[in-house]
């Protein structure tokens, strides 16, 4: 009796430290589900909709200062102190990410749609990328989707539990060199 205790507790301890390294994915995968749905309760609670619309702001107007969010003074004390004072080129005009907030948009977004995203359009026959591992740490994931060339989107992750992550960031490929950053189709 006490061996099959054991061995219950050992499954129990390994699925628990799998399910901890894979609830990003599932986050993002939840995300993807309830866009397509266009379940809104389920976007509001995966999704820090403050902190993402803060993320795409600079990326719609063009400045490259906050393409990612800082790193934290313990994973990386020299770039956040860089970061700290830094100086941000003034918006001229207030970009509106809810373009990109939309659960069509974010449809879009998580195929690796990119900026085409903000229009909202999903294809007939949507693809179905899988999302890569571009850097795992303990409190923050970063996901990128590629789309058919080559160029990605990353979605930023962050752990608001033990097996609980909310999208916090959205990195947008860069603007298509000679027309404007901020402009939407």
């Amino acid at each position: 009796m006490g061996r099959l205790i054991r061995n219950l507790l050992l499954l129990a301890v390994i699925v628990a430290g799998i399910s901890f390294f894979v609830a990003p994915v599932v986050a993002f995968y939840g995300i993807r589900s309830a866009a397509d749905a266009r379940d809104e309760q389920g976007l509001v609670r995966l999704i820090d909709f403050a902190e993402v619309r803060r993320s795409l702001r600079p990326q719609m107007a063009g400045n490259p200062a906050i393409v990612a969010p800082a790193p934290s003074f313990l994973e990386n004390p020299i770039e956040s102190m860089r970061r700290q004072f830094e100086q941000v080129r003034p918006v001229a005009a207030r970009p509106n990410p809810d373009l990109y907030l939309s659960p069509a948009a974010l449809a879009a977004l998580s195929r690796g749609e990119g900026r085409a995203a903000s229009r909202g359009a999903v294809a007939a026959e949507p693809r179905e990328p899988m999302p890569r591992l571009a850097y795992w740490g303990v409190n923050r994931t970063r996901l990128a989707v590629r789309n058919e060339a080559g160029v990605q989107t990353i979605f930023t992750f962050a752990r608001t539990g033990p097996f609980e992550w909310r999208l916090v960031h959205i990195g947008l490929p860069p603007a298509a060199t000679g027309s404007a950053a901020g402009a939407t189709p």
